[in-house]
């Protein structure tokens, strides 16, 4: 009797080792990531369909990946938005991810210095078809002839409406959609009609602590007058009539109240959700989550949010400005197994193309947008010519995002009145000249 217990006990031990030796068994990869973190809603969920919002949806595929793969797990390393002072530290300490979210405008800086892996060949092992790639993100990701990121998305410059309030201040057409001006002039006029009949601002304005806002709409209002601001992709010219005109109409509706004050990005998207203002300027990482608002009874968006296009201000293009986000491969000593593990999640993740364009943004795979699954979300009809009027700065501009930022804070001392705009506009062209010619 005791040989018999003495033997279960050992197949127990045995079974148990077993185990645990597969748990070890499975190669760990690490993943860095911003896009927040929402742990205590999403932690466990790996039904992707049952998450919304870029956190939600992102957090609910790494857990879904991590729960189907035999080979592979995924460590993930949450960084703030957009992450590249903690990247170069940890390349600079010798220790980078494995994997890193990475903005397509921020490819050119690292894989001209020789930190990211050309992914071709491994692409094409794993199975991705980059004949898929749409003409966006193909553009966005391919530096000298070679694929140095998996595309995510193509995110791009919106308006996101209250219907309610427009209704309110007569500014939506027989179909109840909302009137959008066509230049600067109505415009003015609309945002004063808005504030005379509703008491509140025409817009939402992402200003405090904010490096990006500007930057996005300005670029867009100079992109709709066809200025060829980075003609030379080692200097700007901002010295032109369409960049004053830019900063001169943004001076306007600020000086005249049109838009809310001091808000910082959280405040700005609750802000609009409360129902504060009639307009947020934003991305189409918002579109999933004020769709759901909007299904909320009784709140202000409830059975009224619209989304469409930055509108055309200006008669010469109607382009806006877009970015996409990316996944890279580091330069590492990894090993095979590591590598295999690396192009099993980017596999992953371009086969869940779809999930991640419910978020808002536009996805990377033409055959994708050309479903009638993706095409039977919410809003999406609304924002299709941006697959084609997406605008990206050309991508042999090195810098992009400390440009961005030198760009945003002159822009906004030009806007609220701390530089004059023609000061403000020489201030930003020379520190970014002076930036770029610096620039290895």
């Amino acid at each position: 009797m005791i040989g018999l217990k003495r033997l279960l006990y050992a197949g127990a031990l045995l079974l148990l080792s077993s185990q645990a030796g597969l748990a070890q068994d499975k190669t760990e990869i690490s993943v860095s990531r911003f896009f927040g973190a929402c742990e205590a809603d999403y932690g466990t969920v790996t039904d992707v369909a049952r998450a919304n919002g870029e956190c939600g949806i992102i957090t609910a595929l790494i857990n879904k990946f991590n729960a189907e793969s035999k080979d592979t797990r995924v460590k993930v390393d949450i960084v703030e938005w957009p992450g590249y002072d903690q990247l170069t530290a940890r390349i600079r300490s010798g220790e980078p991810p494995t994997i890193s979210v990475m903005h397509e405008a921020v490819i050119s800086d690292y894989s001209s210095r020789g930190l990211l892996e050309p992914l071709d060949e491994g692409l094409k092992a794993a199975g991705v078809d980059t004949a898929d790639f749409t003409d966006a993100a193909k553009a966005g990701v391919t530096k000298d002839g070679k694929t140095y990121a998996l595309p995510f998305d193509t995110h791009t410059w919106l308006w996101h409406i209250n219907l309610n309030l427009f209704k309110q201040a007569g500014l939506v057409d027989a179909a109840g959609k909302p009137i959008m001006p066509k230049n600067g002039e109505e415009l003015l006029a609309q945002a004063k009609q808005f504030k005379e009949k509703t008491g509140k601002p025409y817009f939402v304005w992402t200003i405090a602590n904010e490096r990006a806002f500007f930057t996005r709409t300005f670029d867009t209002l100079l992109y709709q007058q066809n200025s060829e601001f980075f003609a030379d992709s080692t200097k700007v010219n901002f010295a032109t009539p369409e960049a004053k005109n830019a900063a001169t109409l943004l001076k306007a509706l600020y000086q005249n109240g049109d838009t809310t004050k001091g808000q910082d990005y959280a405040a700005s998207v609750a802000s609009f959700a409360a129902g504060d203002a009639g307009v947020f300027i934003c991305g189409t990482w918002l579109v999933d989550t004020y769709d759901q608002e909007s299904k909320k009874s009784g709140a202000p968006l409830s059975n009224g949010y619209a989304v469409v296009p930055f509108p055309q201000l200006y008669p010469g293009s109607p382009r806006v400005w877009a970015d996409g986000h990316s996944w890279v491969v580091l330069k590492a000593d990894l090993t095979d197994a590591q590598r295999k593990s690396a192009y099993e999640f980017l596999k992953f993740l371009w086969d869940n193309d779809f999930q991640w364009a419910r978020t808002g943004h536009l996805p990377i795979r033409k055959s994708v947008a050309d479903s009638a699954e993706f095409k039977a979300l919410p809003h999406r009809a609304d924002l299709a010519p941006l697959t084609t009027n997406g605008a990206a700065r050309p991508a042999a501009v090195k810098r992009q995002f400390a440009i961005q930022e030198i760009e945003n804070d002159e822009v906004t001392a030009g806007v609220t009145g701390d530089k004059e705009i023609d000061a403000a506009l020489a201030d930003a062209q020379s520190r970014i000249n002076e930036l770029l010619a610096n620039a290895k």
